[in-house]
């Protein structure tokens, strides 16, 4: 299982939790599951999240792999120019 952690204020569409474990191979799984999990979280994540898989940086990597037992930490989306 992919343990996921929520940074930032994305936690507060949780109700407070921030640490979860779910089934997914990418990216794009793992955002669908906490999605439908927590409906008003779903908006947030389609907007767009910065991604960390075992510490590294990916935006927008919906179809980025990952393995069963990576750390997934979700950030409000980086912006930048």
């Amino acid at each position: 299982m992919v343990t996921v952690t929520l940074a930032g204020n994305l936690r507060r569409y949780t109700g407070g939790e921030d640490e979860f474990t779910v089934e997914a191979a990418t990216v794009g799984q793992v955002l669908r599951t906490l999605g439908d999990r927590f409906p008003i979280l779903k908006a947030h994540l389609e907007d767009g999240v910065a991604v960390a898989v075992d510490g590294q940086i990916y935006q927008d990597a919906w179809l980025e792999p990952i393995e069963p037992d990576s750390e997934v930490c979700l950030l409000p989306k980086i912006a930048g120019g």
